[in-house]
């Protein structure tokens, strides 16, 4: 394994785990605020602790015909995506949820394949196919079909479509992050989506009252946007010497490590199949990352 090759392992790794603390940290808030509010704050947050560290190092100026795809994928991935995500769950179960969202992986393998930007191996495919039923061994306490019903399939349909954003966004970041540094993308996408997020949040009333959050809350907050920089930055930083797909199967370890966590901190119950699940997931990560014939 070559230095590029274990950068995107660790920095995939990190993500997928500040992911899932995240998750756990929102459950504890959201009670709180509304979703547009608490994405608002988050993703500020998130786009002030980046900033710092730029302003340290050499930046590069983009190119003027490369600002607008850049705020889109910024935009798609933390705007439209969190709002069908958020939509979704009002109609299905956390688990199902997951369950569905899971899918992203094998959305960014058919997109880049579709468009010859990575070869679709067997190894890669048997990988994807087991991180995601590891994510739903580790959920499957939380796990409940809907009723029949129009809004419940339209819950299925907008996490589904949340996770082909993600997949999208993947896939097309990668030409921009072999230009530009990580860092100064996810500078610029995040604060393209914050600004997209000022305005449901002001439908939810975010610009009329300072926020109410108890002490525990804004620390849930703030850890919130931190996790984001640092989640945010890694992704990119894993696409960037790293194919789309096995990138974004590390997002499997984000319910996994919410239900562990959700465990210690929260006191949520865990299925015995948790660690089937986790174990799952691990194999199919290292069946995706096995070294095959270049």
């Amino acid at each position: 394994m070559n230095r590029p090759e274990a950068l995107a392992i660790l920095a995939g790794t990190t993500t997928g785990i500040t992911v899932g603390s995240a998750m756990v940290a929102t459950r504890f808030v959201i009670i709180q605020t509304d979703p547009a509010s608490l994405a608002l704050l988050r993703y500020g947050i998130g786009t002030l602790g980046l900033i710092v560290p730029l302003l340290l190092i050499h930046r590069v100026a983009f190119k003027r015909r490369d600002l607008l795809p850049i705020a889109m994928l910024g935009i798609g991935q933390f705007g439209i995506l969190v709002a069908l995500l958020n939509y979704g769950l009002q109609f299905i179960g956390s688990g199902l949820g997951a369950l569905l969202f899971a899918t992203f992986p094998l959305m960014t393998m058919a997109l880049a394949a579709a468009l010859r930007l990575e070869a679709l191996t067997m190894a890669k495919l048997a990988g994807v196919l087991l991180s995601a039923a590891g994510v739903g061994l580790a959920v499957s306490d939380r796990i409940a079909l809907p009723d029949p019903g129009g809004d419940n399939y339209l819950g299925i349909i907008a996490v589904l479509a949340s996770a082909l954003t993600g997949a999208v966004c993947s896939v097309f970041y990668r030409p921009y992050l072999e230009k530009y540094p990580p860092l100064q993308v996810s500078v610029f996408a995040m604060l393209a989506s914050v600004l997209f997020l000022t305005l449901p949040a002001a439908g939810e009333g975010f610009f009329a009252t300072l926020p109410a959050f108890t002490l525990a809350g804004w620390l849930a907050v703030l850890f919130i946007g931190l996790a984001s920089s640092l989640g945010y930055y890694t992704w990119l930083l894993a696409l960037k010497h790293a194919s789309p797909t096995r990138v974004a199967m590390f997002l499997a370890l984000g319910p996994v490590t919410a239900t562990a966590l959700g465990a210690v901190l929260l006191d949520e119950p865990v299925s015995p199949l948790f660690l089937a699940g986790l174990a799952a997931v691990v194999g199919g990560l290292w069946l995706a990352h096995r070294p095959g014939p270049r």
